[in-house]
């Protein structure tokens, strides 16, 4: 078992907890509700949805390789990319956050915290198994 694999999925299990409560109820909803161009607006639905796959999808594959329900051999590639994915994610919202007009962004942008520990476990359990 790859312990650092197994902490990542919690935290993206976490993550997915998240963004089906608090995404849906502060971002996805008001966002339907709001009055702006339908077709700007169903896409950034699909956005939602596309987000929600990534996030299940990796979960599952990050609690299935700290399983060693995959060989590292075929996982290394999988995880490799979804902790690449989760830091890029980290990254790409601290320097919105550090950049924006929101009062307090890291406090209204905090998911960042949770990409940056599931890269970090992700990335640790992939030394471990070199």
């Amino acid at each position: 078992m790859n312990i650092y694999f197994v902490i990542a999925a919690t935290f993206a299990l976490l993550t997915c907890v998240g963004h089906f409560t608090i995404g849906i109820k502060s971002f996805l909803t008001p966002m339907l509700d709001a009055n702006f161009d339908p077709i700007a607006q169903k896409i950034m639905q699909c956005v939602f949805h596309y987000v929600s796959v990534f996030l299940v999808m990796s979960t599952l594959v990050l609690y299935a390789c700290g399983l060693e329900m995959v060989s590292i051999m075929q996982g290394y590639g999988l995880v490799l990319f979804i902790a690449l994915n989760y830091l890029l994610f980290a990254v790409w919202q601290i320097y919105i956050g550090f950049f924006s007009d929101i009062e307090s962004p890291f406090k209204s942008l905090f998911q960042w915290i949770f990409f940056a520990a599931i890269s970090f476990f992700t990335l640790l359990g992939v030394f471990q198994s070199l």
